[in-house]
């Protein structure tokens, strides 16, 4: 089952963007080997909107105070567009150094909980056949 989610930002300076990501956002990695580094994320959620055209994506960093974290990349020279205020959340892009926008923003709507491994479990545990699973029943797991 889903265990996760992995977002591709493509990128004509990735070595600068990568270092972005790592320096300045200091977002946790892993090089799986010659600098190509993988991104933790904090939780995530998705949305799926309508459109005239199907494989068309985006991605947006959330933020809790955006207007700061506007202040933070003027601070140490990174560009920003003016917040705008969306209804749904106030939003900007910011410039990556490879020239690539980024969305970022506060959001103001409801916001889902992350599906709870308990729960993935319960899933993984429900699609095997009923009579592997009652044959299990009262039987502890070795953990």
């Amino acid at each position: 089952m889903i265990i996760g989610g992995h977002s591709i930002i493509y990128s004509t300076q990735p070595e600068a963007d990568r270092a972005f990501l790592r320096d300045i956002l200091r977002l946790s990695n892993v090089d799986v080997g010659g600098g190509w580094l993988i991104f933790g994320l904090p939780p995530a959620e998705l949305a799926v909107h309508p459109s005239e055209k199907n494989d068309v994506h985006e991605f947006y960093f959330m933020c809790d105070d955006v207007a700061e974290f506007v202040a933070e990349m003027r601070d140490v020279g990174i560009s920003c567009d003016p917040l705008q205020d969306q209804g749904y959340g106030l939003v900007t892009q910011v410039t990556l150094p490879g020239g690539g926008r980024l969305g970022v923003y506060q959001p103001r709507h409801a916001r889902p909980k992350a599906m709870p491994l308990a729960r993935k479990k319960a899933i993984s545990q429900a699609k095997k056949p009923l009579k592997k699973r009652s044959a299990m029943k009262g039987k502890k797991s070795r953990k």
